[in-house]
């Protein structure tokens, strides 16, 4: 079931608030790890099914409770 991301952020600049939206699904294309994003803009969809790559910081951290070192 998809799922509200972050709260709306306001961009003061362009006058828009931006909402995203994601089932919250973490998925490897044999490159990349990633979720998709439904991102809306003042209540419109603006990208559907945007890829967020998830940083390498998170991809190790994942890794590490996936796959734990040896005697660790």
């Amino acid at each position: 079931m998809p799922g509200q991301v972050d709260d709306a952020v306001l961009r003061p600049a362009l006058g828009v608030k931006e909402s995203v939206e994601s089932d919250q699904v973490l998925r490897w294309d044999g490159e990349r790890l990633y979720v998709e994003q439904d991102v809306y803009h003042n209540g419109q969809l603006v990208h559907r099914r945007y890829k967020r790559t998830v940083t390498p910081a998170v991809a190790d951290a994942l890794a590490r409770l996936i796959a734990p070192e040896p005697g660790g």
